[in-house]
């Protein structure tokens, strides 16, 4: 089994029950089992930010799938919480995002891992540092709490 940690986030509708139905959909993807669910947490648009908060989790799993078959579920479970993708980083019923695969990598157009962008966000390194602070994060050497004491995050809220 492999390990797997997503980042989870919403900031249309009722963003605690997108939530809520993508972990709940994650919990039934085959040769897969949820692990760890963080708190859910409030937190400001990054990127584009001219848009509504986010509410974010992160989920802890373990799954016999391959990246690209793990991947294609996650997607499946984005189009049927009718996830569309007008613009990048734009609102979104749900977003879900392979953060780490076990300890592989991939830098495909389709998958890129370890996330690009998971050290510069603490909207992801405040929940995962709550389901496991002491993981080294892969190409930085540096564990979730030291990569997370460089990043300001009191607007990072638990809800």
């Amino acid at each position: 089994m492999t390990v797997v940690f997503l980042s989870l986030g919403s900031n249309l509708g009722d963003k605690v029950a997108y939530l809520n139905q993508a972990i709940q959909s994650l919990s039934q993807v085959h040769e897969t089992q949820l692990v760890k669910v963080s708190s859910f947490y409030r937190t400001a648009a990054w990127g584009k930010i001219d848009q509504d908060d986010f509410v974010n989790a992160v989920v802890q799993l373990e799954t016999n799938l391959e990246a690209i078959d793990f991947l294609r579920e996650c997607q499946q479970i984005e189009k049927d919480l009718d996830r569309v993708r007008h613009e990048h980083w734009g609102p979104r019923t749900i977003d879900i995002d392979i953060l780490l695969y076990g300890e592989e990598t991939f830098n495909t157009p389709d998958l890129k891992v370890p996330h690009p962008f998971m050290t510069e966000r603490a909207f992801v390194l405040v929940p995962l540092a709550e389901l496991t602070e002491d993981l080294v994060l892969p190409n930085t050497g540096k564990t979730v709490l030291e990569a997370l004491a460089q990043l300001s995050h009191e607007d990072v809220t638990k809800i």
